[in-house]
């Protein structure tokens, strides 16, 4: 069994100082969401083993956040920054996910962009709650994060519509429900 974790990156400022969208940062919003979000995930185990997070700054600032809630509760998974997730569509996301096969983790956080990554989300769901599909079937806002699992041994198996969408949350679900 291995259990995939798609997080997108919080809400940002318009416009970058240097005008380069990589370059944009979390606004405060989205700092308050991503550490929201931080604390449900460290509520709700199993944590990532392994985490992949595109290299622009939005997201890096939105794992930075999800790791300052719960640094103090989980172990430290393996932290990677691969080029290609920033930008990338549903094909090249997969394509990124196998890697984790080297390293094998049961849990795999990708920490990541829309369209690809709600692209991605839906592409991998063949079942699950309806209510959760159907949610997630109208989008993956920001800091949005959906959960798959997947009935294979090995992270090269991971295949579209092979998924099981077990959770999604996010910030305006968190701020509806009750916290636990």
């Amino acid at each position: 069994m291995r259990r995939l974790m798609l997080l997108r990156h919080a809400k940002t400022e318009h416009d970058a100082p240097s005008s380069r969208d990589q370059d944009r940062r979390l606004d405060e919003r989205g700092r308050k969401d991503a550490a929201e979000m931080g604390n449900w995930i460290g509520r709700h185990p199993p944590f990532p083993d392994a985490v992949l997070v595109s290299p622009a700054v939005r997201a890096r600032q939105t794992w930075e956040m999800v790791w300052e809630t719960v640094q103090d509760r989980v172990p430290q998974p393996q932290v990677e920054f691969p080029a290609e997730l920033y930008g990338a569509d549903p094909a090249q996301l997969l394509q990124t996910i196998h890697t984790a096969a080297a390293s094998d983790p049961k849990q795999l956080l990708v920490v990541g962009h829309n369209p690809g990554m709600h692209e991605l989300a839906l592409a991998l769901a063949g079942s699950g709650e309806p209510a959760a599909r159907q949610a997630l079937a109208d989008n993956l806002p920001t800091t949005g994060l959906a959960v798959f699992e997947f009935a294979v041994d090995d992270w090269d198996d991971v295949a579209f519509r092979r998924g099981r969408l077990v959770l999604f949350v996010t910030p305006k679900l968190l701020k509806q429900t009750p916290q636990d």
